[in-house]
């Protein structure tokens, strides 16, 4: 293995893409949007975005078509509209750093779910190029 590629896998990058972790973001639930008030539910998704386009920030925008993998890292599990619902903001934060709409048919988007210790939550996104 040459040093380079060494240096991708620590990175958690390759050559059609990367995964990156955002500490802490787990999304606003569809059922905590209903059970808060509606000012602590919109800085929640403030945070989350924020977190994931600072994050973001630090990669080169890939071309498109691509596959992005949001992966919801927590000590629950949710069901699977709870999971999409949660992971809105986050989804949103990708498309604008991608410059288009969450809509575009060039991006295929997969929600997944993982359970960790309580210190290890967060999501994970990785973004891939399309075959």
């Amino acid at each position: 293995m040459s040093a380079a590629d060494t240096f991708m896998a620590v990175f958690g990058l390759s050559p059609s893409g990367f995964e990156c972790r955002v500490p802490g973001c787990l999304g606003v639930t569809p059922n905590e949007v209903r059970r808060r008030h509606w000012s602590k539910t919109r800085r929640a998704v403030a945070k989350c975005r924020r977190d994931v386009a600072l994050v973001l920030s630090q990669f080169d925008r890939p071309e498109l078509p691509v596959v992005v993998t949001m992966t919801r890292c927590s000590v629950g599990t949710l069901d699977d509209d709870g999971a999409v619902g949660a992971m809105k903001s986050v989804r949103d934060a990708v498309a604008q750093w991608l410059g288009v709409d969450d809509a575009d048919p060039r991006i295929e988007w997969r929600v997944e779910q993982r359970k960790v210790k309580r210190k290890e939550q967060g999501v994970l996104v990785r973004v891939e190029a399309k075959r």
